[in-house]
């Protein structure tokens, strides 16, 4: 799924009860009310063959794990989807209304993915929807019964029964909650960016050394691709030579969400005769300021977390808070983690010594239209120094027409070497090499990785099961998301950033340090 809807929460409806004192919503969804109505239930498919998803047979009750999630109303609830084959004893979020309607759409897009099945015409397509098939009839048969809450702290304290956590909310909440269910022995799987800091990031990465036992995983499912694992033999072969040069892009946050705007507010109305930036912006926080009350049912102060208190505004909730520096990363924290990881990972790249990031108008509170940002990593061993640019906003690297990748302009890297150079799209897919000459006579690298035969939920699953290895866990997560963290730090301090990693130090500037972590509102701990 997309990436797009991750979190969140929005209006509250009938159908998720009062909430109780406890955190837990006082009346649960029936299951027969939920599904009327929808295709699932014209379409009558209910009944789920014996076998697992993720091809790994079936499994017995007693193998299963017991898993919540916290932050469902988007891409946690994707990722319930993918886990509905264990057991899901527990759901939170902050706005029900928002998260059964979500689910609801799910559930009612069941019709059209068998539809999809119907007219598959390769074994891999046919195998993908019939195990998406089976995963959503499934879940729409426990989403009713599962347990529910709204504030992640009391459904840990209660609920005794919970073995692990996949935690999908705002940025802003991932390390507390995090923090707090590896504090209690709960296996955690974190959506990217793993962390809105990088205190945050050292921190996890810190408590899951201490807590071996504890397995870990930062959600950026295209690490666990077989593309992925590709295009880290093509460089490992020599396949395009030293790599000095590194290009990654994405099209986000334009027609995702909104960046580079104000926040609304009354501010002083600007002359009549002006309208140069500043004057029209201040027409934008003017106009956007109005009474919005809190939608019945979402809790905000929950929302809020560890951030600063803001007052509500549809403009945040759902999903565009991930442009606002209160509670998102912007589009490199969303798509870094796609896009900067396989040079990351296949490149052995650590972290930057210097970054510097320029960008279209930034205000400090809504992340610019657009930026690029550079990265100059030091030499690795035998390996060359290499610079990172990364774009964003519709930026691209220049030349990507003349090379083929016309049609890459939502998101891609490239890497230059002496030799050649290789192309992928978002998530690692298809890599290949550039000219096509070099391509066709290089061929396919041979294969020094094992492919991960599951989804990547699913491998944290077999990790915490003993099974597998985690394949993206924080000791890995924590330096990719730093790397990403270290542009939006160049971003704030205005200039660039020369940075002691080991000491997790900017040394040029003394006032950006300032950015590498954050405070916590009063009630809330890391």
């Amino acid at each position: 799924m997309s990436d797009k809807s991750k979190v969140e929460n929005g209006n509250a409806g009938p159908a998720s009860g009062a909430t109780t004192a406890d955190g837990e919503t006082g009346v649960k969804l029936s299951r027969r009310n939920f599904i009327a109505g929808t295709a699932l239930a014209a379409t009558g498919l209910m009944i789920v063959p014996r076998h697992v998803l993720g091809g790994t047979g079936f499994t017995a009750p007693s193998d299963r794990l017991n898993i919540a999630g916290i932050g469902v109303g988007g891409m946690g609830g994707q990722n319930m989807l993918a886990l509905a084959g264990e057991n899901i004893v527990a759901l939170c979020d902050v706005d029900w209304g928002y998260t059964d309607r979500s689910f609801q759409r799910m559930f009612a897009g069941l019709g059209e993915t068998q539809a999809r099945l119907d007219r598959a015409k390769t074994p891999a397509e046919r195998k993908k929807l019939q195990e998406k098939v089976e995963l959503t009839k499934l879940l729409s048969r426990k989403y009713g019964s599962i347990k529910r809450h709204t504030d992640f702290r009391r459904m840990l304290e209660q609920q005794k029964d919970i073995d692990a956590v996949v935690i999908a909310t705002p940025d802003h909440l991932h390390a507390t909650i995090a923090s707090t269910a590896m504090s209690l022995g709960k296996h955690v799987y974190v959506q990217k960016p793993l962390t809105w800091s990088i205190h945050e990031a050292r921190e996890l990465a810190r408590k899951a050394k201490e807590n071996p036992r504890v397995v870990t995983q930062m959600g950026n499912q295209g690490h666990s691709t077989d593309d992925a694992r590709l295009i880290k033999e093509y460089i490992a072969a020599g396949a395009i030579g030293e790599v000095r040069e590194v290009h990654a892009w994405t099209n986000r946050p334009l027609a995702y969400w909104p960046q580079g705007i104000p926040r609304p507010r009354p501010v002083q109305q600007p002359d009549a005769t002006s309208w140069d930036m500043d004057a029209v912006m201040a027409r934008l926080a003017n106009a956007m300021a109005g009474n919005y009350p809190k939608p019945q049912g979402l809790e905000w102060d929950l929302f809020l977390g560890p951030g600063p208190v803001i007052e509500y505004h549809p403009l945040y909730h759902p999903f565009n808070w991930r442009g606002w520096v209160d509670w998102g990363v912007g589009a490199i924290g969303d798509m870094g983690a796609h896009l900067i990881d396989s040079p990351f990972w296949s490149l052995n790249l650590g972290l930057p010594t210097s970054v510097e990031t320029v960008s279209t108008p930034f205000n400090n509170e809504s992340y610019p239209m657009a930026t690029m940002t550079y990265f100059d990593f030091p030499a690795r061993g035998s390996m060359p120094p290499v610079r990172l640019t990364w774009y964003d906003g519709a930026l691209l690297p220049p030349g990507l027409e003349a090379m083929g990748a016309g049609q890459m302009k939502d998101g891609g890297v490239l890497y230059v070497g002496t030799k050649g150079k290789l192309i992928h799209e978002t998530y690692g897919d298809n890599p290949r090499l550039l000219p096509q000459s070099l391509h066709d006579s290089v061929g396919t690298p041979p294969q020094k990785f094992a492919r991960i035969k599951t989804s990547h939920e699913m491998n944290w699953v077999d990790a915490c099961k003993g099974k597998a290895e985690a394949s993206s866990p924080f000791s890995y997560a924590a330096q990719l998301t730093e790397i990403m963290l270290l542009g939006v730090v160049a971003l704030r301090a205005g200039h660039r950033i020369e940075y002691d990693a080991q000491n997790m130090r900017i040394t040029n500037l003394a006032d950006a340090n300032q950015f590498l972590r954050r405070d916590y509102r009063a009630g809330w701990t890391l």
